[in-house]
């Protein structure tokens, strides 16, 4: 008997989440077929009825963080997705700077985690990543200024963006956590600025 719909989506699904948590762990190149399929608790045939290539998976696991919901992983956060204006810009950029995302290896964003293996990845992939980054900037270009015309507001939103994401990439690559503490602090204290 064949699976339903929801099955095949739903093992997709799980295909793309145990991906992810991988590249996140070791990278793309690091990462085969076989071990994400292992993990996903699937053979590896079953892989090329949902991918025809591991990049294709690599450029939906890259794509599918768009959808991310820091409650569902991060619970003792403070994160209300129907907060509007400023409060949602900062309470985003608390998130992202957080402890507790630095220390999630497995739930790092992918700007974050992976930024080497999209620079040398395919085009699609690279789509995928400016797509996550587009999202970002776009929501807190949104938050911050409704007065603000259109270039001025993304010019906001990609600064932010670009500070959320820089100060996590160098404080994950710090091994004294003061340092990566300040360095986390110093973002924040710059992004609520530029928000304010």
């Amino acid at each position: 008997m064949p699976y339903s719909a929801e099955h095949k989506q739903r093992t997709r699904a799980r295909i793309v989440e145990c991906a992810r948590v991988l590249f996140n762990r070791k990278g793309f190149s690091e990462v085969s077929i076989d071990e994400i399929m292992a993990k996903a608790k699937l053979t590896r045939g079953g892989f090329y009825n949902h991918f025809q290539t591991k990049e294709e998976l690599f450029v939906e696991a890259v794509a599918a963080y768009q959808d991310f919901n820091p409650v569902d992983r991060w619970p003792e956060l403070d994160f209300d997705p129907g907060r509007c204006g400023t409060a949602f810009a900062r309470q985003m950029v608390d998130v992202y700077l957080s402890r507790e995302h630095l220390d999630d290896i497995e739930g790092h964003c992918p700007m974050i985690a992976l930024p080497s293996d999209v620079a040398r990845a395919s085009p699609g992939v690279k789509r995928a990543y400016c797509g996550l980054l587009e999202r970002m900037a776009g929501m807190l270009a949104q938050s911050v200024d409704a007065s603000a015309d259109a270039q001025a507001a993304r010019q906001r939103g990609l600064a932010l963006a670009a500070l959320c994401v820089g100060g996590m990439v160098l404080a994950r690559t710090i091994e004294d956590d003061a340092f990566r503490d300040e360095i986390r602090a110093a973002a924040r204290a710059t992004a609520h600025d530029l928000i304010d």
